[in-house]
C-alpha cells in the first residue's frame, strides 16, 4: 500500500486524532506535488497563465506562491 493511499485510509478512521493527523499529512503531500508540478511545466515552458488554469486558481495566485520559489 503507498504512504497515499495509508493516509487516505487514515483520513476516513472514525478516531478524529488519527484522522486529522491523516488530514495534515495529505495537505503537506498535496503542497509537495503541486510544487513538483509547477516547477515541471515552467521548466517546460509553461505560462503563468496556463498552469493557473489547470489548477483553477487566478494567475497571480499562482504566481505569488511559486514564482518566489524559484528565485
Amino acid at each position: 500500500m503507498s504512504e497515499a493511499t495509508a493516509l487516505a485510509a487514515s483520513a476516513a478512521s472514525p478516531d478524529p486524532a488519527e484522522g486529522l493527523r491523516a488530514v495534515r499529512a495529505l495537505r503537506r503531500l498535496l503542497e509537495r506535488l503541486e510544487e513538483i508540478q509547477v516547477e515541471n511545466a515552467r521548466t517546460q515552458g509553461w505560462s503563468w497563465q496556463a498552469i493557473a488554469d489547470e489548477l483553477e486558481v487566478s494567475r497571480q495566485a499562482v504566481h505569488q506562491k511559486y514564482n518566489r520559489k524559484r528565485r
